[in-house]
C-alpha cells in the first residue's frame, strides 16, 4: 500500500497521540502529508509526553483534554476521516488496585468517542488498539485471534469490552467502520522510562544505560516483541484497507524470545548494566499470562504484511534515541 497517496490531506485524529505509539504514528502521518489532530489528557497513568512530537509540533493540532468530555470530543471528531483510538490504560497491576480507574480510562473513553462519531460524523474509520492481554492466560501458542479469553486481570476485561463496543457501534451504525489491532509488547523511541507497569522494556534500557541492575522476575517466560515502526505500519495499513473493517488482527513479530535473552541483549548493546534474577512477586504471578507468541498469519494472508525490524536492529535504534534524548525521559 502506498500510504502517502492514501493519507495525503486526509483528516486524521489520534486519541492518546502524545503517548508512545500515538506520537510515532503522528510523526509518520505528518511526514506522508496527513492533516493530523491529537487529543490527549496527559493523564499521569497513561504515559503522554509533549516532547514526543517536538520534531513536528508546528504541523499538528494538539487538544489537551480528556475524551470523556463530551463537548470536547464532539468537536474533535467533526470532519475527521480516520481516527486511531490509542487512548487508554495499560497497567495490568494497577488495574487490580484501581479497577474503577482502569474501567473508566478504557471503557468510558471509548464510549465517549463512539457516541460522538455516531452523532457528529458520517463515514469515519476507527482503528482501535487492543492488547494481547485480552486473551488472559495463554492455553496454546502461537495465539491466533480465536484464542479463548481467559481473563486474569481487570485490564484484559476492560480492553476486551472496549473493543467489543467498537464493533457493536460499527454493526449498529454503518457510517462507523472499525478494525482492531491487538498489540503485544512494543518497544522503541518515545516510550516513558519510569513506570515499569506501563512497559518493562524501556525501563530495562534506562537501567542498562545508567549501569544499574535489571531485575528479572524469573526470566524464562517468553514474549513476542514488536518494534514501534512495525506497529505504526500495521495501524496505517488497517486504516487504509476496507477489507480490514469488522475484523481484529494480532500484531506481533511472530517470534518469541525469553525475557532473559532480551535483557542480556540490552546489556550487551549498551555495554553496561547487569542482570539479577529474582522470584516474581506474588501479586504479579497471579496475573502473569505465561508464555506468549502471536500468530500473525491473518495479517500475512490478507495483506502480505510482515515485520521488518529484528530485535537487535530495533534495540540499537531505541538505545541511540534515548542516549540522545535522555533528559526528556528520566
Amino acid at each position: 500500500m502506498d500510504f502517502e497517496s492514501f493519507y495525503k490531506d486526509k483528516r486524521v485524529l489520534i486519541t492518546g497521540g502524545l503517548g508512545f505509539i500515538g506520537s510515532n504514528l503522528a510523526i509518520m502521518l505528518v511526514n506522508i502529508g496527513a492533516d493530523v489532530t491529537i487529543i490527549d489528557s496527559l493523564d499521569k497513568n497513561c504515559g503522554g509526553n509533549e516532547y514526543n512530537i517536538d520534531s513536528v509540533k508546528d504541523k499538528i493540532k494538539v487538544i489537551k483534554a480528556d475524551i470523556r468530555d463530551k463537548d470536547v470530543i464532539r468537536d474533535a471528531v467533526e470532519g475527521q476521516q480516520i481516527i486511531f483510538n490509542l487512548a487508554g490504560h495499560l497497567s495490568h497491576k494497577r488495574s487490580m488496585k484501581q479497577p474503577e480507574l482502569d474501567m473508566s480510562l478504557n471503557i468510558f473513553t471509548s464510549l465517549s468517542l463512539l457516541d460522538a462519531c455516531k452523532k457528529n460524523r458520517k463515514g469515519v474509520k476507527i482503528v482501535y488498539t487492543g492488547t494481547r492481554g485480552q486473551y488472559g492466560k495463554i492455553i496454546k501458542n502461537p495465539v491466533d485471534e480465536n484464542h479463548p479469553h481467559n481473563f486474569i486481570d481487570v485490564n484484559g476485561i476492560s480492553k476486551q469490552t472496549a473493543e467489543r463496543l467498537h464493533f457493536l457501534y460499527s454493526e449498529l451504525y454503518p457510517q462507523i467502520r472499525v478494525t482492531s489491532a491487538r498489540l503485544t509488547n512494543c518497544y522503541g523511541p518515545r516510550h516513558q522510562m519510569k513506570d515499569p507497569s506501563q512497559g518493562f522494556i524501556s525501563v530495562f534500557i534506562r537501567k542498562a544505560i545508567d549501569n544499574e541492575t535489571l531485575e528479572l522476575w524469573g526470566g524464562k517466560q517468553t514474549r513476542d516483541l514488536n518494534f514501534v515502526n512495525d506497529v505504526v505500519n500495521v495501524l496505517l495499513l488497517l486504516g487504509s484497507e476496507e477489507k480490514a473493517n469488522g475484523q481484529m488482527f494480532n500484531v506481533g513479530s511472530g517470534v518469541d524470545n525469553t525475557l532473559e535473552n532480551f535483557a542480556n541483549l540490552i546489556v550487551k548493546l549498551c555495554r553496561s548494566g547487569e542482570i539479577k534474577s529474582i522470584s516474581m512477586p506474588e501479586d504479579n504471578a497471579k496475573i502473569d499470562i505465561g508464555n506468549y507468541k502471536a500468530d500473525i498469519s491473518k495479517l500475512k494472508r490478507l495483506f502480505g504484511w510482515e515485520p521488518k525490524t529484528n530485535i537487535e536492529e530495533g534495540l540499537k535504534k531505541t538505545i541511540d534515541f534515548y542516549k540522545k534524548n535522555k533528559e526528556e525521559y528520566w
